[in-house]
């Protein structure tokens, strides 16, 4: 077979068969289609299809397809909803991680895998930018069940010498995030608002001072599919800049006719806020961001437009 480019940009080294888990999800979603403009075999089975907790049914998958990359991206992502449940968010973000390590260990060991892993890891900062050598210090149910998936992941890697590249996103955003999350709720709030053919908005967010280092999702995704070439390891994923949530209703403001509103929502409100939060991802030679927030913002608020109509 003739060589040519993989999805990640590594001429001659091909993926497929591809395993995708949670590739329904937001990142998945475009994870998928990234892969697959690429030319790779994807297989994603929906959560209908294979149930992520049950072990027997993961290795069944993984014998059947014998994949050469598994990228286990699903999980419960949200904060809110791990401070409701902390126990389904951590029994269910660690088990299913375990099964696709264990599935993959026994049905097809040579595969590299990657965990998609968050910067929630990491908690409140020593010293900025953060890098991979920085403690884990994770605040919250959600970012304890992540750090437990990556430290299972380094385990896997030392013990059975399986590839594991554990990535570790900061805040993404783009087109089809949920409202849960600060861009997709801001774009939502905009896009209703036209929607009803309003002359202006009230936009309600939490803290606006905050700052956060936001990546355009198709980068992250792109960051995604190189790094499943590189040694096993940890793996930041930013873009080593920061914008506050009032920079964000700037951009916001540029993309409508709107006139914009802003009001504090106490309930949005995080307890024990960060200042700011800023990664290095310079350990991911070979790849860099290239959608500005500016353009992520557009389009988040445009994909609005369209699921609301």
């Amino acid at each position: 077979m003739d060589a040519r480019p993989a999805a990640g940009g590594h001429p001659g080294r091909e993926l497929t068969p591809v395993l995708v888990t949670g590739g329904s999800g937001f990142a998945g979603t475009h994870l998928v289609a990234h892969l697959r403009s690429g030319g790779e075999e994807v297989t994603a089975p929906p959560r209908s299809t294979l149930d992520l907790g049950d072990a027997q049914a993961v290795r069944g998958a993984v014998a059947a397809l014998r994949p050469t990359a598994v990228f286990h991206l699903a999980a419960q992502a949200s904060v809110p909803a791990s401070w409701d449940d902390p126990g389904a968010t951590l029994s269910a973000n660690l088990a299913t991680t375990l099964n696709v390590l264990e599935a993959v260990r026994l049905e097809a060991p040579n595969a590299a895998v990657l965990l998609a892993g968050s910067g929630e890891v990491y908690g409140p900062p020593d010293r900025l930018p953060v890098d991979e050598d920085a403690p884990l210090r994770p605040q919250n149910p959600y970012a304890v069940s992540k750090a437990a998936c990556d430290l299972l992941g380094a385990q896997y890697a030392d013990a059975h010498g399986l590839t594991v590249v554990r990535t570790r996103a900061f805040n993404h955003a783009g087109p089809g995030q949920a409202d849960l999350y600060v861009v997709g709720a801001l774009t939502r709030q905009v896009a209703e608002a036209e929607a009803e053919k309003l002359a202006e908005v009230v936009v309600r967010t939490g803290n606006a001072d905050s700052r956060r280092d936001f990546t355009d999702v198709r980068d992250v995704v792109r960051a995604y599919a190189h790094a499943i070439f590189l040694e096993p390891g940890p793996y930041n994923v930013c873009s080593g800049r920061t914008a506050s949530v009032r920079d964000l209703l700037q951009m916001l403001d540029a993309t409508t006719p709107l006139t914009l509103h802003h009001e504090i929502d106490p309930a949005r409100v995080r307890a024990h806020d960060v200042p700011e939060i800023r990664g290095s991802a310079a350990r991911l030679s070979g790849w860099t961001p290239e959608i500005a927030l500016e353009r992520t913002v557009g389009d988040a608020v445009e994909w609005w437009r369209t699921a609301l109509r």
